[in-house]
């Protein structure tokens, strides 16, 4: 036995163990059991989304099951647990003296209202979705293998358009574009516009819809999210000018855009890197560069927080496989953070790089050449 080795072994034997806080333990226990509850109030929300119970609550007021449930031509056993389970996490309240429960006008707005940037269910959609994949993401992490963002749940991509298309509702148009340098008046004027990574096509037809003497192109390579977009296209009006196309970031067609937009999306690639320098080669000369990424601080601590949390719940088992899926699988983070984005910028050619607005949930980035 070597001396390192020898040591190493009197060392562990040696060590103290540790002396258990049983306020600590216990404190810690009841904590994981709250855990637990909140892991089962997400699939609880978006099953009272799907069936409707939420909207019901809002529009009739304090209920009972049995009314509830005859409502919503629903069973009643069902409709009596969701709303116990929902009383006691606080989303609705119960009057003992009345039996009946009640959805806070505050909640209602958070539960009900799709073009609240407080709108919920969405959110609630995309990590039942994403949770569902667990045993995958398990067996990736042992083979260093990705999931691609195809292989998701389904709820994965509707509940993706659905949480994020509230806070592009309130944000983009109002005080994103502004925020740029000159993209509002080019835009206004008549401009070209790529969307990378475009999804259902939300932030486009949202951009499409606010500025009628533009142009836009919305590019994404699930082919069934394109399909999608189109489709959205066709009932937002704006068919005849948003075209919409399966490509990759490193791919997509076209040259002389006056911008190209990625919203929450440049994290997820594999190679962002590449998708920088064709960003580069598809821009006109005084083109910009938009990125919107998940807000986030340029080290772990800057991110310990509830919203920090929840972006490395989706890091883990969402963003980075789909990255890890992809060709060169850079594995940037959903919390990379600005200075990491803008080693990514200027390794793809450009210069200019800025921080233009900031939400909560989101940072809007500004890169020239």
């Amino acid at each position: 036995m070597s001396l390192t080795a020898e040591a190493s072994v009197v060392d562990t034997a040696t060590t103290p163990a540790p002396q258990i806080d049983a306020d600590k333990l216990m404190g810690f226990v009841f904590r994981a059991v709250d855990e637990v509850g909140a892991t089962l109030n997400a699939a609880l929300v978006v099953m009272g989304d799907k069936l409707g119970y939420y909207r019901d609550l809002a529009a009739h007021g304090p209920s009972t099951p049995s009314q509830m449930a005859e409502r919503t031509q629903t069973a009643e056993p069902y409709a009596r647990e969701w709303l116990n389970a929902q009383a006691a996490g606080d989303y609705v309240t119960y009057d003992p003296a009345t039996k009946r429960y009640t959805l806070p006008a505050e909640h209602a707005v958070a539960m009900t209202d799709p073009d609240s940037p407080a709108f919920l269910p969405g959110f609630f959609q995309i990590a039942l979705g994403t949770v569902h994949a667990t045993e995958h993401i398990v067996a990736a992490a042992r083979s260093g293998a990705g999931y691609a963002w195809g292989q998701a749940d389904h709820d994965v991509h509707v509940g993706c358009e659905r949480f994020f298309r509230p806070n592009y509702h309130a944000n983009l148009i109002e005080s994103w574009i502004p925020a740029l340098d000159g993209v509002e008046q080019k835009l206004i004027d008549g401009g070209l516009v790529a969307d990378v990574g475009c999804g259902h096509g939300a932030s486009t037809i949202l951009l499409a819809q606010a500025f009628p003497n533009s142009k836009f192109v919305g590019f994404d390579s699930h082919e069934e999210s394109i399909i999608t977009a189109r489709e959205r296209a066709i009932e937002a009006g704006v068919a005849d000018r948003v075209g919409f196309e399966v490509a990759s970031a490193q791919e997509f067609r076209g040259r002389d855009y006056d911008l190209v937009a990625m919203f929450d999306c440049l994290h997820d690639m594999g190679d962002p890197v590449g998708a920088a320098r064709h960003v580069r080669e598809a821009l006109a000369a005084d083109g910009t560069w938009m990125i919107v990424e998940p807000m986030a601080g340029d080290h772990v601590e800057d991110n310990l927080n509830p919203v920090g949390r929840v972006y490395y719940g989706f890091s883990t088992l969402l963003c980075t496989p789909s990255s890890l899926s992809q060709d060169v699988g850079l594995a940037l983070g959903t919390q990379a953070g600005p200075a990491r984005i803008h080693d990514v910028t200027s390794a793809g050619g450009f210069t200019q790089f800025r921080s233009a607005a900031e939400t909560p949930f989101n940072r809007v980035l500004e890169v020239k050449r």
